[in-house]
């Protein structure tokens, strides 16, 4: 398989489908990753702002009247679809107001609830507060809002304050929290460097009327719930903390449920109750315990001063909710398995492609596996048009010529055989005759045995002339050679045949003829043959013509044309593409008295292309057959080497 085309072909595309698979997927899922990130945050940011506008809305409204206003506004500033519904999903505002709006998904973004503050979205609040330990939204304060006499007086006593702060070198400033009580702020937010100074700040930490009575009621209902514990009361500070109060800076609104009591003198600092914003978790399982009452009896107090808890959808601005994308596990697997899928379609294709393309090289490897081991050819099927359909069907060609030349080779064979022993069977004849006293060895006798061997040797000399041939080691010897003087000799070697035959033997060639570099006897051997051919098979009362041209038409310096013509029976047309194959013989009984051995006429061609030449014929049937030479005037190149 490793070494097999299919077997290369397929990993190949494998592995270059699995590269791009890999790397496609890759720089898909970078890309597709910060995209994702960047919108995500992009919308979480404009999310946290809109849950944090309504969280303030809620925090400061005890009902959710009005706030349809809010909502188109939020919507308008973010592009997006913003919808508020009761805990029962019945509508209290949204942004779609179209009747073709679509319905709001079955999870909400998040709940907007001032008593229970999402810490996440909290956390990303355009104003940077967070909810305390007990999740409750700072801006909700409820009893503990001042009036505005009560927060004008405290405003006057503060700038005094400020003002002696700044004499003492301090800068400070004054800070309006959600209750509307103020506050000194130094700046560098440190207020222990006030402390070393004359100005009174102490003033700023006593409560309002309204303030202690609302932090009496807190304290009631915390009491309560220590006592459902089993646990002692607890007082408290107006800043939440319970034991003696602490001379800092009073913050503007309630601060942690467990705030720092005041320590006694000389006693070390307490732990802290429970997780606040400022510090580590206190130790201690009291102080827990008032910090989850505190927490619970604050949440009890501000129930009634805070809009009730309503479901928060967002979506685009069409009206659609946005689900989102992440790279979870889910769409880990949808990416993994569309790789896979593309993968495996990558080396189907592959797999169908290769069985396509090695599907006729087995047949052609078959095939000739079939002609080395000496069967009978077998054509292969094409199919199509590509390289592998072009190299079939020249394997189909190799094929069929290659059982030509193997029926031209076995024919040959027997043709040869039939050719050499028709005479050496008459001359063994004649001796055993002679042998055995049946014939007498007198000149008759000689004479014909002689004639035979004449024969004999004639074949032998034209088999070794085409043996030499196909050999190359045929050698010619070039001069210069005046073509009608050549017919001429060779019409008088042949006058006296055509005269026993009763066939005019004719010269047509015009007087100079013309001139050509050739091997005179080679090619007196050419025409002889052919003239011979044309006296044999022209009847009595016949032509034989020989003539000659040149044609300057050639672009190599011209050639000479040599043509022999006969008014003989002609050759069949069927026939006459291999009259020039050795032991060819339209007559298939290959009697002598009809023909000769059927090597002359393949001698000629071998004679002729080794001039540079090439011979051709032409013939009608009934009416006679002409045979045309063409020599180049000049011998080619490498012409008396062996060829």
């Amino acid at each position: 398989m490793r070494r097999s085309l299919l077997g290369r072909l397929l990993a190949v595309s494998a592995l270059v489908a699995a590269c791009s698979v890999a790397a496609t997927a890759w720089i898909a899922v970078q890309t597709t990753s910060g995209a994702i990130k960047q919108e995500q945050g992009q919308n979480l940011t404009a999310d946290a702002r809109i849950y944090d506008t309504l969280l303030e809305y809620a925090a400061r409204n005890p009902t959710w009247d009005g706030v349809g206003a809010t909502v188109r506004e939020l919507a308008r500033e973010s592009g997006r679809r913003v919808a508020l519904t009761t805990q029962s999903r019945q509508p209290l505002a949204d942004s779609a107001t179209g009747a073709n709006a679509p319905a709001l998904p079955p999870q909400a973004s998040a709940v907007v609830d001032p008593l229970s503050v999402d810490t996440v979205l909290a956390a990303r609040g355009p104003d940077g507060q967070s909810a305390a330990a007990d999740r409750i939204d700072p801006r909700a304060v409820g009893p503990f809002r001042l009036s505005a006499a009560d927060s004008a007086a405290l405003r006057h006593k503060a700038d005094i304050q400020v003002e002696c702060l700044n004499r003492a070198g301090i800068a400070s400033d004054v800070v309006v929290g959600a209750s509307g009580r103020p506050r000194v702020q130094v700046v560098g937010n440190d207020p222990e460097r006030a402390l070393g100074t004359r100005c009174d700040l102490a003033e700023l930490d006593t409560p309002t009327r309204s303030e202690r009575k609302a932090l009496d009621a807190l304290t009631e209902l915390a009491d309560a719930c220590l006592k459902r514990q089993g646990r002692e009361g607890v007082r408290l500070n107006n800043d939440l903390s319970w034991g003696d109060p602490v001379p800092v800076v009073v913050p503007s609104t309630p601060g942690p449920v467990a705030p720092r009591p005041a320590p006694a003198p000389g006693d070390a600092p307490p732990r802290e109750a429970g997780p606040s914003a400022e510090g580590p978790e206190r130790t201690g399982e009291n102080d827990r315990a008032i910090a989850s009452c505190v927490g619970t009896a604050r949440s009890e107090q501000l129930s009634s001063y805070v809009a009730s808890p309503a479901l928060l959808f967002i979506g685009d601005e069409g009206g659609a909710t946005l689900t989102g994308f992440d790279l979870s596990p889910a769409n880990t697997a949808r990416i993994a398995g569309a790789a896979a899928l593309v993968l495996a379609l990558t080396v189907g294709a592959s797999v169908f492609a290769g069985a396509r393309l090695v599907r006729p090289l087995h047949a052609l490897t078959g095939a000739a596996q079939r002609m080395r081991d000496g069967e009978e050819p077998a054509s292969v099927p094409v199919t199509g048009d590509d390289e592998v359909a072009r190299l079939a069907a020249a394997f189909n060609d190799m094929s069929a010529h290659r059982a030509r030349l193997e029926e031209q080779r076995k024919a040959m064979v027997s043709d040869v055989a039939h050719e050499l022993r028709t005479p050496l069977s008459n001359i063994r004849g004649w001796l055993e005759a002679a042998q055995d006293g049946l014939a007498d060895p007198d000149p008759a006798f000689v004479s014909s045995l002689l004639e035979e061997a004449v024969l004999l040797q004639h074949i032998i000399d034209d088999l070794q002339d085409l043996a030499e041939a196909d050999a190359g080691a045929l050698r010619l010897h070039p001069e210069t050679v005046e073509v009608r003087e050549l017919l001429g000799q060779v019409a008088a070697a042949h006058q006296a045949r055509a005269e026993n035959a009763g066939v005019t033997l004719v010269v047509a060639a015009p007087s100079p003829g013309p001139e050509l570099c050739a091997d005179p006897v080679r090619l007196r051997q050419v025409v002889g043959n052919l003239v011979s051919n044309a006296v044999r098979h022209t009847p009595e009362g016949g032509r034989v013509t020989l003539s000659a041209c040149a044609c300057a038409c050639d672009e190599d310096g011209g050639a000479v044309l040599i043509e022999v013509a006969d008014t003989g029976s002609g050759i069949p047309a069927a026939a006459l593409p291999h009259v020039f194959d050795r032991f060819w013989r339209a007559e298939k009984s290959r009697s002598r008295r009809t023909g000769g051995s059927g090597l002359g006429l393949a001698i000629v061609r071998k004679l002729v292309e080794a001039h540079g030449g090439t011979v051709g014929a032409a013939s009608t049937e009934g009416e006679g057959s002409a045979f045309v030479l063409r020599l180049p005037a000049t011998p080619p190149d490498g012409m008396t080497t062996a060829i």
